[in-house]
């Protein structure tokens, strides 16, 4: 019983982030659309809608990951999930576009107070020992948000409206917040009247070299997220396109659960080089894909990259934190995931006026070589448990 993973705090902390992570991105894939019809604004004002959230989120994420020292983590996930709730509820008083930007900003810091609190409870609840593969299931609820929610929301516009879709996104959220209640984790405060306060921290000193790591290839999984609708269309594989974040979930949850199992027994390089192996080749295919098949053949390849050395690097980041850091370090992890994901397309997307996307795609190898390489300096070298 002591090594069980599937412990009542972790089986809420699941659920709770799956809807959570569904609420976000039913509105995420939809919101530059709804503000386009409300508004009537420009498609560029419109993606500001759906990226300022991310800018709320990795400030949320800054601001959290001290403050889980001080406050505990619980507590800071009912902070979070108030939040989300009153910002969930805003979406039908937005009634101009800046309006709606505020709203879009103040629901995405919410979003980064509660999911790090979230994680660090879910990371608290695992035995030691199964850390690894417990991230690893925790994960797949992120993932299967991320499968089911763009599918979801945009069936659901077929036969409702937007506001109607705003009231059960806020339905979905108001349910799963009761699940809370009932959580009992926390992490290790620091009590203030015995010890002095500690000088303001957003990033984990032992986490950061690694968590650097995910921010390299979340720079070059930015443009997956921003491209691949646009590089399908062109080379006229829009059907199969609908399928390659379906693919792409699916070897997650495939994979997940065993890789982390994986990293637990034999330590993380067993893992981290055959994903970036994988990723690197997934790139190569994208770039240079002409058919359906080779489209989904590299989602394939992406979900068992990225997918797993995702899950990975997170559960690196909270091993090599002082159990009192674990809320800093599951910080750390995603404000160097969201500030990647958060400014890879901007920078990258420079390139395809030259490039072209296929060129982009075949040149993010490049990228996926230099995280490898990183880290290989940061983390690779000094790994006892790697097994051959």
């Amino acid at each position: 019983m002591k090594d069980r993973l599937w412990t009542r705090d972790f089986i809420i902390v699941f659920i709770f982030n799956f809807f959570i992570m569904l609420a976000m991105f039913l509105l995420m894939v939809t919101i530059s659309g709804y503000a386009i019809e409300a508004f009537g604004i420009s498609t560029s004002n419109a993606g500001l809608a759906a990226g300022i959230f991310i800018v709320g989120s990795l400030i949320g994420r800054i601001v959290t990951g001290h403050q889980l020292s001080l406050m505990g983590a619980r507590k800071i996930m009912y902070i979070g999930t108030v939040m989300f709730i009153v910002t969930y509820g805003m979406y039908f008083f937005a009634g101009n576009f800046w309006v709606l930007l505020v709203v879009r900003f103040l629901n995405g810091f919410a979003n980064g107070v509660a999911t790090t609190a979230v994680g660090t409870i879910a990371a608290l609840a695992l035995p030691q020992a199964r850390r690894g593969e417990g991230i690893g299931y925790f994960s797949l609820s992120f993932v299967m948000a991320t499968a089911i929610g763009p599918y979801l929301a945009f069936s659901m516009l077929e036969h409702v409206d937007y506001q109607m879709l705003f009231l059960l996104v806020f339905i979905v959220v108001l349910i799963a917040s009761v699940f809370t209640i009932f959580i009992k984790t926390d992490n290790e405060t620091i009590d203030l009247s015995k010890e002095p306060k500690p000088r303001f921290q957003f990033l984990d000193r032992d986490a950061l070299p690694a968590a650097t790591t995910i921010l390299i290839v979340c720079l070059a999984h930015s443009t997956i997220f921003s491209f691949i609708a646009l590089f399908a269309d062109q080379q006229g594989l829009g059907a199969a396109a609908s399928y390659f974040f379906l693919i792409y979930a699916v070897m997650m949850l495939i994979t997940r659960p065993f890789t982390g199992r994986l990293m637990d027994l034999k330590g993380a390089n067993i893992i981290v080089y055959p994903a970036l192996a994988l990723y690197f080749i997934a790139y190569m295919v994208l770039g240079n894909a002409t058919t359906g098949w080779m489209l989904l053949l590299a989602g394939a390849l992406v979900g068992l990259g990225y997918g797993n050395f995702q899950s990975i690097i997170q559960a690196l980041c909270i091993k090599l934190a002082d159990r009192r850091n674990v809320g800093l370090a599951t910080s750390t992890f995603f404000i160097c995931l969201d500030f990647g994901l958060g400014v890879g397309s901007y920078i990258f997307g420079q390139l395809v006026p030259f490039l072209g996307y296929g060129g982009l795609y075949n040149s993010m190898t490049i990228i996926v070589a230099i995280a490898a390489v990183m880290y290989y300096f940061v983390y690779g070298r000094k790994e006892k448990y790697l097994s051959i």
